[in-house]
C-alpha cells in the first residue's frame, strides 16, 4: 500500500537504510496505537459503571505497573534510536575524501549543477552513472533551501555560507524526482529537481554532449536569435559556451535544448512553452528573478529558434 510514495520506493542502499527506518517506526508506532486502544476500549466496556452501583474506590497509584511501562518505553526507544543511529551510518557515509563529483548550488528558484572534474554546468536536472555513488557538495546563493531526491537518499540543508556535503546513488536508469524541502519564498513549489540515472554508457554519451560547444547558427530565424540574445539583456544574466555571454546570474544556457524542462520544473520543455518563458515569465512562475522584457513577436520567435538549436 505505501510502495507508491517515493520515501517507500527506494532506488539505492542509502534511501533503503532510511525507507527501513521509515517502516520500522511506522509499523511500532502502529503497534502502540493499537495496543493502548484495545486497553482503552476493554477497559471502557469491562469497567463501566452499572446501574446503583457505588462509585468504586479510587486508585492513587501502582508502582510495579508505572516501572514496568516506563521501561517498556525505553526499551522501545532505544531500541529505535539503535537503528536510526545505523540508518545515519548507512544513509550518510563519510565525505571529504577526495573531491565533490558534483556541486549542487540552490537559487531561488532553480538548481545549479556543476560537474567540476568535467567542466559540465547545467540545470535542474542531475545526470548520473548508475551502480556509482556520487558525492554531492552544497552551496546555497540566497536563503536556506533543502535537497531531498526521495527514492534515492537523504535529505540534505542547503545554508548559506556553509558547505554541506551528501551522497547519491541509484540501482536502475530512470528518473527520480525530487524538490526543495524547506520553504524559501514565493515559488518555493516550483524549485523542483530531476535526477537522471543512466547506463554508463548512456552517462558517457550525455557528458561527451554536453561538453561539446554549440554551433553558432549562420543564416535564418536561429542567426537573427542569436544576435537579439548577445544585444539584448539576455547576455547579462547567462552563459552560453562559445559566445561573449558569459554571466552567471541565471541558469547557464548551454544546453537548454536537451533539457525536459524550463524553469526549475514548472514547464515541459518544448518550443511554445519555451516562448511563453520567454514573453511572460512573470506570469508563468511570479516572483522569479528573470525579467518581462515586453518582447515583440518577432524577437520572441526569432530567440526560441535559436535556443531550440543548443542542445
Amino acid at each position: 500500500m505505501l510502495d507508491g510514495y517515493p520515501v517507500f520506493t527506494p532506488h539505492s542502499e542509502y534511501a533503503r537504510s532510511i525507507a527501513s527506518l521509515s517502516f520500522g517506526v511506522l509499523w511500532t508506532a502502529l503497534g502502540i496505537f493499537l495496543l493502548v486502544a484495545g486497553l482503552v476500549t476493554y477497559a471502557t466496556y469491562k469497567f463501566k459503571a452499572k446501574p446503583g452501583e457505588k462509585t468504586p474506590k479510587p486508585v492513587y497509584g501502582n508502582t510495579k505497573l508505572e516501572i514496568a511501562y516506563t521501561l517498556s518505553f525505553v526499551v522501545i526507544l532505544g531500541t529505535i534510536s539503535v537503528f536510526s543511529i545505523r540508518a545515519m551510518e548507512a544513509s550518510d557515509p563519510p565525505t571529504g575524501e577526495h573531491p565533490d563529483d558534483l556541486l549542487i548550488i540552490a537559487h531561488q528558484w532553480w538548481w545549479e549543477v556543476r560537474y567540476p572534474s568535467a567542466g559540465i554546468i547545467t540545470a535542474n536536472e542531475i545526470h548520473i552513472p548508475i551502480h556509482h555513488p556520487e558525492q554531492l557538495g552544497f552551496e546555497s546563493a540566497d536563503v536556506i533551501h533543502d535537497f531531498w531526491v526521495p527514492e534515492l537518499g537523504r535529505k540534505m540543508d542547503i545554508i548559506p555560507g556553509i558547505e554541506n556535503k551528501s551522497w547519491i546513488a541509484a540501482d536502475n536508469p530512470g528518473t527520480y524526482f525530487g524538490a526543495c524541502a524547506e520553504y524559501c519564498g514565493q515559488e518555493h513549489a516550483w524549485m523542483r529537481i530531476r535526477v537522471v540515472a543512466q547506463t554508463p554508457e548512456a552517462f558517457s554519451a550525455w557528458e561527451q554532449a554536453q561538453l561539446r560547444v554549440p554551433a553558432t547558427p549562420e543564416n535564418g530565424e536561429a542567426m537573427e536569435g542569436a544576435k537579439y540574445f548577445q544585444e539584448l539583456s539576455c547576455a547579462s544574466c547567462h552563459t552560453i559556451r562559445g559566445t561573449d555571454a558569459q554571466a552567471r546570474i541565471g541558469p547557464d544556457l548551454t544546453h537548454v535544448a536537451s533539457r525536459e524542462t524550463l524553469a526549475a520544473g514548472r514547464l515541459d520543455n518544448t518550443p511554445a512553452n519555451l516562448a511563453k518563458w520567454l514573453l511572460e515569465p512573470d506570469l508563468v512562475k511570479p516572483g522569479c528573478r528573470m525579467p518581462n522584457l515586453h518582447l515583440p513577436r518577432q524577437q520572441q520567435d526569432s530567440l526560441v529558434a535559436y535556443l531550440e538549436t543548443l542542445q
